[in-house]
């Protein structure tokens, strides 16, 4: 039995909201639990509705969608998933949501068939949406910040040798089986390996272990 993806959609404009419903509410495997006008909307609609994904817009007033992405997945147990919407992919306040706790971004004018994935792939919490370009926007805002505010890189040296060398392909977007392959062992393996990085490091999930990977030098954005 398919498990129905929950959620919940946030932007000030009702003709966004209401258009991501009608794609998304038209895939048999995700349902839209409800819409929110601003952040604050949306951190109260999430303690009432339970959903699993939140479409977050960025730019809203009151209470942005940066601000109200940290307050959902800041709390220890939070367990909701925020994909950030935006116009334009290199968007430093992209960037400062993927530091928030958003699990990745989608521009606005994705397709249906891109927008139910994104929101797979951010349910399934296993791989990078969009790797290629969410790489490059972390490459790019981490090269412009790593300087001011390199996080925690004692962390580091609680990863083993391999937990580091496969936090540095998680950086480079690889997913879980292509970690695999280029480690030349199992998936099962690789996604252990993941776990205890994200338990060690205290991340939520892969994009965070992506950004932590670039703010600390571990992995240098060269290939942009």
């Amino acid at each position: 039995m398919t498990t129905t993806i929950r959620v919940l959609i946030a932007d000030d404009q009702v003709m966004v909201r209401q258009g991501f419903s009608v794609l998304l509410n038209a895939e048999p495997d995700i349902e839209v639990v409800g819409q929110a006008v601003d952040g604050a909307d949306a951190v109260d609609k999430v303690a009432e509705l339970s959903p699993d994904v939140v479409l977050m817009d960025i730019r809203m007033p009151g209470v942005g969608g940066i601000e109200a992405t940290r307050r959902l997945t800041e709390p220890a147990g939070a367990t909701v998933k925020v994909l950030v919407l935006t116009t334009f992919d290199l968007d430093e306040y992209v960037y400062e949501a993927l530091r928030a706790g958003a699990s990745g971004f989608l521009l606005k004018d994705a397709s249906a068939d891109e927008l139910a994935q994104a929101v797979r792939v951010v349910a399934a919490g296993d791989a990078l949406l969009a790797p290629n370009i969410t790489k490059r926007l972390i490459g790019e805002f981490s090269r412009v910040t790593a300087g001011r505010r390199a996080p925690h890189k004692e962390r580091v040296g609680n990863l083993t040798e391999r937990e580091t060398e496969v936090l540095t392909l998680i950086a480079q977007g690889l997913s879980n089986a292509e970690i695999a392959e280029r480690l030349v062992v199992a998936e099962q393996t690789v996604k252990t390996h993941v776990s205890r990085i994200l338990f060690k490091l205290e991340l939520r999930d892969r994009t965070q272990a992506a950004v932590f990977a670039y703010e600390t030098g571990l992995v240098r954005p060269s290939a942009f």
